[in-house]
């Protein structure tokens, strides 16, 4: 697929990402992916996907669902070098159908830089754990 938009950034492209993920737009979700059969795409308890149509074909599942989310970032970690930006994030993943039920996912997105500006090669989300409970011992605790 032709991207027309160049993305100046890797943060735009993040934006762009988030943006298409919440109004469910497919067109925007494919238009900031790398044209490239080696990119990859991880959704939360799924497999690795490989590839644009892979890829798109997921996407396209999701949108279809008729699920629209709310989307909250917050805890960003990132590594920056001049052709490729790492972002490690937590997203907090409403449904809009049901705003009480909340799934926090942490997400690591991988952006590089080449003749088209910034576009995004990998997304791997995975679910949050719960935190353990506290539970009171007797026994003191020892560090090393």
């Amino acid at each position: 697929m032709p991207k027309t938009k160049i993305l100046a950034s890797a943060q735009d492209v993040e934006n762009a990402f988030y943006e298409a993920l919440e109004r469910a737009d497919l067109e925007l979700m494919m238009s900031i992916w790398a044209d490239d059969e080696e990119i990859v795409c991880v959704h939360p308890g799924g497999p690795r996907l490989i590839g644009y149509v892979a890829i798109r074909d997921a996407w396209r599942r999701i949108f279809e669902n008729g699920n629209l989310f709310d989307i909250h970032i917050s805890q960003l970690s990132k590594v920056t070098t001049p052709f490729a930006v790492m972002h490690s994030v937590l997203e907090e993943i409403r449904l809009r159908s049901k705003a009480d039920l909340m799934a926090p996912v942490t997400a690591t997105n991988l952006y590089v830089r080449g003749a088209m500006g910034w576009r995004m090669v990998s997304h791997h989300a995975s679910p949050v754990p719960p935190l353990p409970t506290e539970t009171k011992s007797e026994a003191p605790k020892v560090l090393h």
